[in-house]
């Protein structure tokens, strides 16, 4: 008996149980094809729905935060162009007028003469002033040479007040200065009257405040005959004559 060929036999198969196998394969496949083609079309985008829509919901409201300057409840300041954490303009304002007040700046005499409290020993003008470093002309010695002190112009007979509390360390006759009266004000600083007449109110010892009288203008010092009647005042800070004038109130 003779067998059919192989292409005989494949025919017979499809036409018969074979032609359903292979239409159910296609039906199959088909249905698959179509299943993931609409779950694609239909798919959400990432982000939507559940808890990828709240956090598209908080993205939308970032412009207000932005257009606020800061969510509620921070007190983070705004970063500088350099990415640290800026001042805000109550403190600028206060850093710039502090700034501005240290460019003035008193020099160690004006800050000693705040504090002092030293006042006038006798009321007049300045005839006189102090001069350490720079030579003047002296009227009555005929000379150049620096004054140690300042001329205060007074009547004769005027009296002359102790310009700081302190105690009298010195009542004498100087050569040149007269009849002079030194007050110890503590801390290094002294104070001296000269050209004093030749009673005084005070010995060594005496306690004086501010106002006390010590004695009166006279005619005692004769290096300074030639000049207008006049109070003679120095300052003596640890032994070296200092500026009255930076004093004085």
């Amino acid at each position: 008996m003779k067998q059919k060929p192989s292409q005989h036999k494949l025919g017979d198969f499809l036409e018969g149980k074979g032609f359903y196998i292979v239409l159910f394969l296609c039906v199959a496949a088909i249905g698959i094809s179509g299943y993931f083609l609409f779950s694609g079309l239909f798919a959400q985008p990432e982000g939507f729905g559940g808890e990828n829509t709240s956090a598209v919901s908080g993205q939308a409201e970032m412009p207000q935060e932005d257009a606020a300057g800061q969510t509620a409840g921070e007190t983070t300041p705004a970063p500088q162009e350099d990415g640290t954490a800026g001042t805000s303009p109550q403190e600028d304002t206060s850093a710039a007028s502090t700034d501005t007040g240290d460019t003035q700046e008193d020099s160690p005499d004006e800050e000693a003469a705040a504090s002092s409290g030293y006042v006038w020993p006798v009321e007049g003008s300045v005839d006189r002033d102090f001069s350490l470093e720079v030579f003047a002309y002296d009227e009555t010695m005929g000379d150049w040479r620096t004054h140690e002190g300042i001329d205060i112009n007074a009547q004769l007979g005027a009296p002359v007040s102790a310009c700081a509390k302190g105690t009298v360390t010195d009542v004498t006759t100087d050569d040149m200065m007269g009849v002079t009266v030194t007050v110890d004000h503590g801390s290094g600083m002294e104070s001296i009257y000269s050209n004093l007449a030749e009673s005084v109110n005070v010995q060594v010892g005496s306690a004086v405040e501010a106002g006390t009288v010590l004695g009166t203008v006279g005619t005692s010092a004769i290096s300074e005959s030639a000049s207008p009647s006049h109070l003679h005042f120095a300052l003596r800070e640890y032994g070296v004559m200092i500026d009255p004038l930076n004093y004085l109130h």
